[in-house]
């Protein structure tokens, strides 16, 4: 079975629960991805092998057998999937290809639910809450630290380095802060740990690999970050998060409703006090 889903690390952890249902099959599950993404991909403990897949046209798989298109709406990514000729395609209904069934793709909904519903709607039951990930098998470079990860994939995700500060500033009045990012990220990551008072050790950016992220989240006491790949690992590991989103409505990407020790809040008019009190109000859920 090939899986599409060549895209970045929090739309691989809101399909895991997509690769589980798929897992439970019996079929051998293969995932085609970015190959950077494998550590992850190993901490499902449901995909067999991956398939290097920068993206879209990128899909090199030639052996018959079903076919799941958990990446888009299509035409790109059910014509990507058709020419591995499979013996079965799972995809949403597409104007493109009649010939193919499947339900109708709803914009709004959360990204965990579409997933698990395209499933459902071809015969195979997946659990939307079975978002977790096994241990790293690492320790984590900051036991018990609060992380502060104050990049995001385009500008209009980023509540902004000097805000950020503020939050850590007063975090680290009682709890050890460090603060995360891609390399790329790390002049902002430096910036935020300046205005904060932190040590330079406090700066991970660049300095983990995804097994190592894993492991800090995982151990961490409180994540606080923008709508990006870390909140969707402090969601696997049931680590107290305050998840900052932007354009993108908490409603679609956002922690799973019900578990307390998340909160999803809205940028614009969004005040330090108020992501202070929430991150004070997940830590107590946690207790």
């Amino acid at each position: 079975m090939i899986v599409l889903r060549a895209l970045g690390i929090g739309d691989l952890l809101v399909a895991v629960p997509a690769l589980r249902g798929l897992h439970r099959t019996g079929d051998r599950v293969v995932l085609a991805t970015p190959e950077w993404l494998s550590p992850l991909v190993d901490l499902t403990g449901c995909v067999a092998a991956v398939v290097h897949t920068p993206g879209l046209g990128a899909l090199r798989w030639r052996e018959s057998g079903v076919a799941v298109n958990l990446h888009g709406a299509g035409p790109e990514s059910i014509a990507d999937l058709l020419a591995t000729r499979p013996t079965r395609l799972i995809t949403h209904r597409h104007e493109a290809f009649p010939e193919l069934p499947g339900p109708a793709w709803v914009e709004d909904q959360h990204e965990v639910h579409r997933w698990c519903g395209l499933l459902a709607w071809h015969g195979i039951p997946a659990d939307p809450d079975e978002l977790g990930l096994l241990p790293p098998g690492v320790p984590s470079a900051a036991p018990g630290a609060v992380v502060v990860h104050p990049g995001a994939s385009t500008q209009e995700r980023r509540w902004g380095a000097a805000r950020f500060a503020e939050v850590a500033r007063e975090l680290a009045m009682g709890h050890r802060v460090v603060v995360t990012g891609s390399r790329a990220e790390r002049a902002m990551a430096t910036e935020v740990a300046r205005r904060a008072g932190l040590p330079e050790s406090a700066v991970l950016a660049g300095e983990l690999g995804l097994t190592d992220l894993a492991a800090l989240v995982a151990d961490a006491a409180l994540v606080v970050c923008n709508d990006t790949g870390v909140g969707h690992l402090a969601t696997a590991y049931g680590t107290p998060s305050v998840v900052l989103f932007g354009p993108t409505p908490p409603s679609r990407w956002g922690p799973p409703a019900g578990r307390e020790q998340h909160a999803a809040l809205t940028t614009g008019t969004l005040t330090t006090g108020e992501v202070l009190a929430a991150a004070d109000g997940v830590r107590s859920a946690r207790l």
